[in-house]
């Protein structure tokens, strides 16, 4: 129910996933009368809610208030039961988000040795490849520890769901010298270099931002409030590059004409910037596995939020990330005091 447009766009790409993926299920919740055109889908089930979260309500609303939202059934579907299992393995929303992370912090908890759930996407890089960046908005104020438990959970994220076993990790700062940035920025270099030595974290050592787009490393860590500004921004630019080109294309014939030869060329730069294909950010910390979604996501977005959360279920991304924490703060008692089928559950 939750994003700018609704069931209009989550129910045809739910529809799309589930022709893609013949071992998916999903549950889709939100209020019956939206989901009634989904009611014969196969491998589909569907969970009623009668409230929904909106996008300007307060975290508190959602959280005090709502409390049959569709946001808060789906993500108690991720929730395991007095026997351990639960009805679904990854819940995806492209709902409010303050109150996405609020409500999933509350009922799912955070995993052991970890203080706060940060939001971790992927983002394009020279190398044709991906550069996974944390925290992009949970936590505005990080402290030294905070960012290594970024980097040990990005690390966890990109082992599991792209298979490189030893992932470099980077921490943006405004310079690549170790004396550079803020005391906590320093700190956290410190403590990163600790279990890099201790090789439970392939820290490549302090990175800039065109390094997220250079891929030099695997994982770039930062706080919420620089991450969601380079995440804004980097979306904006792409945007605007596309819009430059078009323009240009469009000035008069003969341009149109060079556009019609260059065509193939365009298309693939479209598809390569296109922030679409990167759509569903991990919500990295949860005891139960939730992503989100943009809330301006089309159907093809959506779907591609939905394929996040399937490989990350289906690659046990949560044991991974619990396993991996659990093995870093050992090594480092000064941060220790701070294949069957996959369900799916979307707020549709």
């Amino acid at each position: 129910m939750g994003g700018d447009f609704g069931p209009s766009v989550t129910l045809p790409a739910c529809q799309a996933f589930l022709q893609a993926h013949p071992q998916a299920e999903l549950i889709l919740v939100g209020r019956a009368e939206a989901l009634q055109s989904a009611a014969a889908w196969p491998r589909c089930t569907i969970v009623a809610a009668t409230e929904v979260v909106e996008m300007d309500d307060p975290v508190e609303v959602a959280l005090r208030r709502k409390k049959d939202s569709s946001m808060r059934v789906a993500i108690s579907q991720v929730k395991p039961a007095d026997d351990g299992l639960a009805p679904a393995d990854a819940c995806v929303s492209a709902g409010n988000t303050g109150a996405l992370m609020a409500v999933s912090r509350y009922l799912l908890k955070t995993l052991e040795g970890i203080d706060r759930p940060a939001i971790a996407t992927v983002m394009p890089n020279q190398k044709d490849g991906y550069t996974t960046v944390l925290d992009l908005g949970a936590n505005v104020d990080c402290g030294p520890e905070h960012l290594l438990q970024f980097a040990v959970m990005g690390s966890a994220l990109v082992a599991a769901v792209q298979g490189k076993d030893n992932p470099t990790v980077g921490l943006l700062n405004i310079g690549e010298e170790a004396i550079k940035g803020s005391e906590t920025i320093k700190r956290a270099g410190e403590l990163l270099r600790s279990v890099a030595e201790a090789g439970h974290v392939n820290f490549f050592g302090n990175v800039e931002g065109n390094d997220i787009f250079k891929g030099t490393t695997d994982i770039v860590v930062c706080d919420g409030f620089v991450g969601n500004i380079v995440l804004k921004a980097s979306e904006g630019l792409a945007g605007m590059l596309s819009s430059f080109i078009k323009q240009e294309f469009t000035r008069n014939f003969a341009t149109k004409l060079a556009a019609i030869v260059a065509l193939p060329v365009l298309n693939q730069f479209k598809k390569r910037v296109d922030h679409r294909r990167y759509n569903g950010a991990a919500l990295l910390g949860l005891r139960g596995l939730v992503f989100k979604s943009h809330g301006s996501a089309d159907a093809f977005a959506f779907e591609q939020a939905l394929n996040r959360a399937y490989d990350a279920a289906r690659n046990r991304l949560l044991d991974r990330v619990h396993d991996r924490i659990l093995e870093t703060l050992q090594a480092l008692p000064t941060a220790a005091g701070s294949d069957n089928q996959v369900q799916v559950v979307t707020t549709a």
